[in-house]
């Protein structure tokens, strides 16, 4: 069950599936988001966004990986951090527990996340590192998966 932490770009990766820290509507945006989007073929990719679209906060869904070397793309949409008294732990913890249970219903051996809402979310990094090898840490307890924490930077 190993977890590791890597700097690298994470359209490069070699997964099953990669995390794109995605916005509520799953549009192209910015960050990670629009290298994502960029990186698997931006017109394919928002088509099936599309029909997906809007999520809540902390859910997550599932597409081809297009043009990337992973085979999906996993969309999680994080908390914008508005200081910490707003559920935003538990959101951003229920972003990776989601899409760790996605990855898993589609047989995904290994996945890759970004640090999730620590960009122009504003998550404080510290923070979101610690919820991030937390929520992951407890989903291994009890599953067989290769994850990465993908940071670029």
């Amino acid at each position: 069950m190993p977890f590791f932490k890597v700097q690298n770009d994470i359209t490069k990766m070699e997964t099953d599936a990669i995390v794109n820290a995605a916005n509520r509507r799953l549009r192209v945006g910015g960050g990670v988001c629009g290298a994502i989007f960029r990186a698997a073929g931006v017109e394919k990719l928002q088509a099936a966004c599309n029909g997906l679209g809007p999520i809540e906060t902390g859910q997550a869904v599932i597409t081809d990986g297009f043009h990337l070397p992973a085979k999906y793309i996993i969309h999680t949409a994080g908390p914008i951090y508005q200081g910490g008294n707003h559920g935003e732990e538990a959101l951003l913890r229920a972003c990776y527990m989601n899409s760790l249970q996605l990855a898993k219903e589609h047989g995904c051996k290994s996945i890759a996340f970004p640090l999730i809402s620590s960009g122009i979310y504003g998550y404080p990094k510290e923070e979101a590192l610690r919820v991030a090898e937390e929520a992951i840490g407890d989903f291994l307890t009890s599953n067989e998966m290769d994850v990465y924490l993908v940071l670029f930077g």
